[in-house]
């Protein structure tokens, strides 16, 4: 009988994490499903790992990882991928906001031939307005840094054991899951979901993170932003052709400039473009100086 192993990411979540149990062992189980569930304890500051260890004690298909800090949500997908020993690995949130339901469809379709199911949200749930509007804004840029669609686009997915491999041979420190399981390929679908209204518990996400999280994944997976320096570049060129033959037509007309506004309005112009394409080169910079380092991507402190 085929295994499944259940990659699941969690960050304070001991309100939720037994429900988060009961709901998919009571629900594989009932299938006929061999599965285990990897729950990875990303750094948390509450009871998440003795939740996680009281779970185990009373279920042997319940598996812990437990990292030394927080190393964020992307370390932890691949930690709990490198622990699964499953034919296939799904991966889904702590939160149950991913509905167990679509895991059951995702495995049926993967016991089709399918060798990556992909989960893309059909309605996002209740949000606050600042909070719908910032999470458009992210992934309005990520879609057009990547090239890759991410409106509806989750960490919610299932992977043939073949995918799992292929990504865990990706070396890359900074992973960015969403695409870099898209960037692989093979024989994939999707399958649409509603996002669930969470069990217990409140989101970890701010839009602050959202931010921090949309920029750390431009870098590390579009040239983008070094592209739009250069077209920065181009257009200060441009202006500069136009506004030099401007000043010396008028120069030779007997009507040539004066005062420093205008130079003072262009050093401030070009200065602040030059600034600005210093600060993105160096963003880039720290991000192949985080690369060359080959620090690990997580650290692991306890498994159960």
């Amino acid at each position: 009988m085929s295994l499944l192993s259940v990659v699941i990411p969690s960050f304070n979540e001991e309100a939720v994490l037994p429900r988060t149990v009961q709901v998919l062992s009571e629900l594989l189980k009932n299938e006929n499903i061999s599965y285990e569930l990897i729950f990875v304890d990303d750094g948390s500051r509450d009871a998440t790992w003795e939740k996680i260890l009281n779970a185990h004690a009373k279920d042997e298909n319940v598996h812990g990882v437990h990292f030394s800090r927080n190393f964020g949500k992307e370390a932890a997908i691949f930690a709990g991928l490198s622990a699964a020993k499953g034919d296939c690995a799904a991966v889904m949130d702590c939160d149950l906001q991913h509905p167990p339901a679509a895991l059951l469809q995702m495995y049926r379709l993967w016991e089709q031939g399918y060798e990556v199911v992909e989960g893309v949200k059909r309605s996002r749930g209740q949000e606050s307005g600042s909070h719908r509007a910032a999470t458009g804004i992210f992934y309005r840029i990520m879609s057009k840094a990547t090239g890759i669609d991410m409106s509806r686009a989750s960490d919610f997915k299932l992977l043939d054991r073949r995918a799992v491999d292929s990504l865990l041979d990706m070396p890359e420190h900074s992973a960015f899951f969403r695409a870099m399981s898209f960037w692989i390929g093979f024989n994939r679908t999707q399958l649409e979901y509603d996002v669930m209204e969470r069990e217990a518990g409140s989101s970890k996400w701010s839009t602050w993170s959202l931010i921090r999280y949309a920029l750390n994944n431009i870098a590390g997976y579009s040239a983008m932003p070094m592209q739009l320096v250069t077209g920065a570049g181009v257009v200060v060129f441009l202006l500069a052709i136009v506004l030099g033959i401007q000043t010396l037509a008028r120069y030779f007309s007997g009507h040539a400039v004066e005062g420093f506004t205008t130079v003072i309005l262009l050093i401030l112009m070009i200065g602040s473009i030059i600034m600005i394409s210093l600060g993105i080169t160096g963003y880039y910079i720290a991000r192949i100086y985080e690369e060359v380092k080959r620090r690990p991507r997580y650290i692991i402190s306890r498994t159960v």
